[in-house]
């Protein structure tokens, strides 16, 4: 079935037309993470049902912003990568969490919750805190460990633990919401105790040094 268009003339609406359906921008968030298999797509995404998961990733696909590759010795599984076009919408996905933060407040008895859900806050939390620092900061919180890779060109994140990070950040989920709305900061979390960062490098000096 054709998807609705605006029809409007204008680089919003463009935007909106492919980016626009319910679901899209939380798949985008989940591959900016790395390729996913549909089936770690649909845990990380409650609440979707299957049917619109596999609708979604086909116009992700069909839009040049997700590409499907085979994996395996028998090539028979699939994993699901953002496309560079697709990778541009970081920026997009960073401004909505710093603007959605404010509302964030306490989870609710049904909501979901990722560990790595937090990792574009924290990007940009980072970011701010010690502008210019670069370097790959591990995140430990509760769910799991993620990691960011600070560089002022280029700044991203991936699930799992780091293989070298240049400091590790351990935290509970309450706090990297209260670094990602702005009310504690780095300095703030790790005076009350709630934040600890280990390492030796000058990024995890900066981040302990930091206001």
């Amino acid at each position: 079935m054709p998807r609705r268009s605006y029809a409007h003339y204008c680089a919003v609406a463009r935007a909106l037309d492919t980016v626009g359906e319910r679901w899209t921008l939380l798949i985008v968030r989940e591959l900016l993470a790395g390729p996913r298999r549909y089936t770690d797509l649909h845990a990380d995404l409650p609440g979707v049902s299957t049917d619109v998961l596999a609708s979604r990733l086909k116009e992700l696909e069909a839009d040049g912003l997700v590409e499907r590759r085979r994996v395996g010795r028998a090539a028979v599984t699939h994993l699901y990568a953002l496309t560079p076009r697709g990778r541009a919408l970081q920026p997009v996905l960073a401004a909505l969490a710093t603007w959605g933060a404010a509302g964030l407040g306490e989870p609710g008895p049904t909501d979901a919750v990722r560990s790595h859900w937090s990792a574009l806050p924290l990007l940009r939390a980072l970011d701010r805190a010690a502008p210019g620092a670069a370097g790959t900061a591990e995140v430990r919180l509760p769910g799991g460990p993620f990691h960011l890779l600070l560089d002022p060109a280029d700044p991203h994140y991936a699930d799992g633990p780091a293989d070298h990070p240049d400091a590790v950040l351990t935290l509970d989920d309450a706090t990297a919401a209260a670094l990602a709305d702005g009310h504690t900061t780095l300095g703030a979390a790790l005076h009350q105790a709630r934040l600890t960062i280990s390492g030796d490098t000058p990024l995890a000096k900066a981040l302990r040094t930091a206001d």
